[in-house]
């Protein structure tokens, strides 16, 4: 199966995509330059580049963060999940995500506060995962919730059970990091859920069923 570069490396970005796979300082010029210059869709893969060669500085991760074109913010906000140590600066800009008019950019900031475990993130993932417009937003969110696994959060992933489907189905996963009576109350209810997907994620948890 072809890579994701390779599946974007039309013929006007093939050196920008060979960039991002050598560690010379002619590649690495060139990868800033177009991040700091090119078109939305090559400062995308330029992203991916400095992402692999560690180019950016965290102050540079959170302008690119705040940036004017919506598929560099999206780009940024993916590429910040699988970047460690997360610096405290990059988990407030990640907070500050949450708010973004664009719901894919909102979806990968809750992602990657749950790949971080960013405690900061508590209160605005749970007003994420409670009240954003977009299902896909709230989804993520109620996964880093779990993630996280602060007993803060566990009013707002039982409450999640009462959503559309997929996110009923994720809350379940996410309360797996939880324990005591009220999680196994609302997983013996989940187990009677109307989605067949829900009650056999619940099954697998085996958490929901009385002791003889």
């Amino acid at each position: 199966m072809q890579s994701d570069d390779e599946t974007l490396a039309e013929d006007p970005y093939r050196a920008l995509v060979a960039a991002s796979y050598h560690d010379d300082d002619a590649a690495k010029h060139l990868l800033g330059d177009v991040i700091a210059n090119g078109a939305p869709r090559a400062r995308v893969l330029a992203l991916r580049g400095a992402a692999r060669h560690e180019l950016l500085s965290d102050h540079a991760w959170r302008a690119l963060l705040s940036d004017d074109e919506v598929i560099v913010r999206r780009e940024v906000a993916r590429l910040l999940a699988y970047r460690a140590p997360l610096a405290d600066g990059l988990a407030d800009a990640l907070v500050e995500a949450l708010g973004d008019d664009d719901p894919l950019v909102v979806e990968r900031a809750a992602f990657a506060l749950g790949e971080h475990a960013c405690v900061v993130a508590l209160d605005a993932l749970r007003d994420t995962g409670a009240n954003h417009d977009d299902p896909r937003c709230r989804e993520s969110a109620v996964a880093a919730l779990g993630a996280i696994g602060d007993e803060r959060a566990l009013t707002t992933v039982i409450a999640a059970l009462e959503d559309k489907a997929p996110i009923r189905r994720r809350a379940i996963v996410a309360l797996s990091n939880f324990e005591g009576p009220e999680v196994d109350a609302a997983l013996a209810r989940a187990g009677e859920d109307r989605d067949w997907q829900v009650r056999a994620a619940v099954s697998q948890l085996g958490r929901h069923e009385n002791d003889d």
